[in-house]
């Protein structure tokens, strides 16, 4: 899960000269035997922590834009001056250090205190700026545990509760398809914040609790039992719901679906037991003739294949169904869909494509073609739909989402939406956007935070997600559905180095790469500025790549 932190580079302690700081405008180093980054920016120099409070990206590899740095590996967003994570999915900030001075000679010093929020969590009589009563979060995912934190950090003093229908507290979701399904990511990597974080910062978790109705004229909300909460203002974050399939069988004990934690644990519980039978040599028509268990999972969409992968990487035998003839083809175009099956196949994995299942038995799942797949585990993912019943029955205007404006605000006064049930004006295609992703749902929701409070900020982020497929991550940016989308592969994708762009009306509207890490962070900043002169180059390979 994090980067690999070994020390290389000078000793920052004992000094360098400006002109060691290179082109790129940073310095790898080392101060107190801690990786540090020093970055200059105009006349001055900044020295933080070398690697993203994410995942452990290194900083010294990412793209410097005015006084911040942007992480290569998930496009966190850092200030040089203060350490603080400004943009998601990094939520924490990096270490700063003391830098001094002497001519064109620079000198790392002691590690500063972090910089903290200008008020005392909880405190109200020391609150900065206008705020609501009190804020409620119908949802504790991505978004919602966002727009908390940031309340607090912006100095929101006032009461906060987080109402999450999941029976845990905020979590790395996207893991739990990688690799803490793989077996890679110990359970203590999982939550996003330690349980006392929440205490600390006094925001109230109410965990296993479902929101029943909003009444946005008396502004409160109904939880399940009967009891209200009052709010001055309102986030929805409800996430979205994995599409089911009614399939006779469907319900059967070894069925099933992702979208919790929960539900990981329970597909890892049927793989243990699984391997158990088989390592005490239990016959089992779900294995292979070796005796190695089998899976079968439906759908081809990045869960299902992510799931896919994390099952080889424990052992199973696996068969992707999926109706598509090239998976992923619609969400990314067919040359990256070909290209990720080929990934799959060389681990090992099955296809069954064009193809539909029909039924669900003990021992197979059998498809429209009549042939049936052993299988002691099935996992769908045929995709998700969001979760708007709340928002619909309270009035607020949906149209394939809860529709909101640039400062994330519903059609009802004091009511925001965030995340996967966000259809928000995007700026940079000009069209309604809702997506499901990650990055975007956090991002959202700190935005959401923001307006909460009165800044009247426009969320304009280009779209980011990201996609592990064992060794290879696919890295996409920007927004481009339909059909009439032109594709143009820069590099070599079967090479597992290339910059995929995919145009429509004659503009570039998203950029997937495979091992090119800053280009993707130079895609972003050039779909937030507009700049299609930039976006353009990408589409033509570079110097070395041409014959």
């Amino acid at each position: 899960m994090s980067g690999e932190q070994q020390l290389s580079g000078p000793d920052l302690t004992q000094g360098v000269s400006l002109t060691e700081i290179g082109a790129s405008g940073c310095l790898l180093g080392h101060a107190g035997g801690e990786p540090v980054l020093l970055v200059r920016v105009g006349d001055e120099v900044f020295a933080i922590a070398a690697h993203c409070t994410h995942y452990g990206g290194p900083l010294a590899e990412g793209l410097l834009v005015g006084d911040t740095v942007r992480c290569p590996w998930h496009h966190a967003c850092f200030s040089l001056r203060s350490g603080e994570a400004l943009r998601a999915p990094a939520l924490n900030p990096v270490a700063r250090y003391r830098v001094e001075r002497q001519g064109d000679r620079v000198t790392v010093g002691e590690k500063l205190a972090p910089a903290t929020s200008p008020v005392s969590f909880g405190d109200a009589a020391t609150a900065t700026g206008p705020g609501p009563e009190s804020v409620v979060i119908v949802g504790a995912g991505a978004a919602g545990n966002a727009a908390a934190q940031r309340l607090r950090r912006e100095g929101y003093a006032g009461p906060i509760t987080l109402v999450g229908a999941d029976d845990s507290a905020p979590y790395d979701r996207p893991n739990i398809s990688k690799d803490y399904l793989a077996g890679n990511a110990p359970e203590e990597w999982i939550p996003l914040h330690p349980r006392e974080l929440y205490d600390e910062r006094r925001i109230e978790l109410r965990l296993g609790t479902r929101v029943t109705a909003i009444d946005p004229r008396r502004r409160t909300v109904t939880l399940d039992g009967g009891a209200t909460l009052a709010w001055g203002a309102l986030l929805l974050a409800t996430g979205a719901e994995p599409v089911r399939l009614d399939l006779p069988g469907g319900g059967l004990p070894h069925v099933h679906y992702l979208r919790t934690l929960a539900d990981s644990r329970a597909i890892i519980a049927r793989v243990e037991a699984l391997r158990a039978a088989a390592a005490a040599s239990a016959a089992s028509a779900t294995a292979s003739p070796s005796g190695v268990p089998r899976a079968v999972v439906l759908g081809g969409s990045f869960i299902g294949l992510e799931v896919a992968a994390s099952l080889r990487a424990r052992q199973l035998e696996v068969t992707v169904v999926d109706l598509e003839e090239v998976p992923l083809a619609r969400a990314m175009g067919r040359e990256i869909g070909a290209f990720v099956r080929s990934l799959h196949e060389e681990h090992g994995v099955a296809f069954r494509l064009g193809q539909r299942a029909v039924a669900i038995d003990p021992e197979a799942v059998t498809l429209a073609s009549g042939e049936r797949l052993p299988a002691g585990l099935v996992v769908i993912g045929v995709g998700v739909r969001p979760s708007l019943a709340l928002a619909e029955a309270a009035g607020l205007a949906v149209d394939r989402g809860v529709l909101v404006d640039e400062y994330l605000q519903t059609s009802a006064p004091g009511i925001y939406a965030a995340g996967d049930i966000a259809r928000w004006p995007d700026p940079h295609t000009g069209e309604r956007l809702r997506v499901e992703h990650w990055v975007v749902a956090e991002r959202q929701g700190q935005t959401a935070a923001a307006n909460i409070l009165g800044r009247r900020e426009r969320f304009d982020a280009a779209p980011f997600f990201w996609s592990q497929h064992y060794d290879v991550q696919i890295s996409y940016v920007g927004h481009a559905p339909g059909k009439d989308v032109e594709v143009r592969v820069a590099g070599s994708l079967a090479g597992r180095d290339a910059a995929v762009t995919f145009s429509a009306g004659g503009r570039v509207r998203a950029v997937a790469t495979v091992f090119r890490d800053r280009l993707s962070l130079e895609a972003e900043l050039a779909l937030e500025r507009g700049d299609q002169a930039a976006l353009a180059a990408m589409k033509e390979p570079a110097p070395e790549e041409k014959h």
